[in-house]
């Protein structure tokens, strides 16, 4: 018996949204130290790159890990619909009491999108592209042993992956 072959199919859309990087659990001086520039009360912006990758086995029927039109729905419901052109940190109820991190962001998309999908288990990786210097990548949590673990997330970055201007 022969397997399929599997394949990683990926989707990219952008969107634009403003924070500011602000940690409840820390003093206000601790915040000015840990994030900078980007503890501006008045926030600051992105232009966000965002990349959706599921991965399986190419159906023999369709020739398709997943239709695309069902990644592009699923991303739009929570890219388009929760994130773009909002503040993160005044409208998304996920940041509320979690820094609005491009790590942090990366779980919020992953999450959401999982829920979304028809097959939930194929989503395999969400990129989060900041800036053109800066990304993060989420794999989310994995069954081991019958447990749940947390794939070691691989961030990209320069310095504290805290600012636009960072190099």
């Amino acid at each position: 018996m022969s397997q399929q072959p599997v394949a990683f199919l990926t989707r990219k859309e952008t969107f634009s949204a403003c924070h500011r990087l602000h940690s409840k659990h820390l003093s206000d001086a601790e915040n000015r130290e840990i994030y900078g520039k980007c503890n501006n009360p008045n926030g600051h912006g992105h232009n966000y790159t965002v990349e959706v990758t599921v991965r399986g086995p190419i159906d023999v029927r369709t020739g398709m890990v997943m239709n695309i039109t069902d990644l592009k729905f699923a991303m739009d419901g929570v890219i388009f619909k929760q994130l773009d052109h909002k503040n993160l940190d005044k409208d998304v109820e996920f940041f509320q009491n979690t820094p609005s991190t491009t790590e942090n962001l990366s779980v919020f998309i992953w999450d959401n999108v999982r829920q979304a999908l028809k097959r939930p288990e194929l989503l395999y990786e969400v990129k989060i592209y900041e800036t053109d210097k800066n990304s993060v990548t989420y794999r989310g949590p994995y069954l081991q042993n019958g447990q749940y673990m947390l794939n070691k997330r691989s961030a990209k970055t320069s310095c504290t992956n805290i600012s636009s201007d960072s190099d």
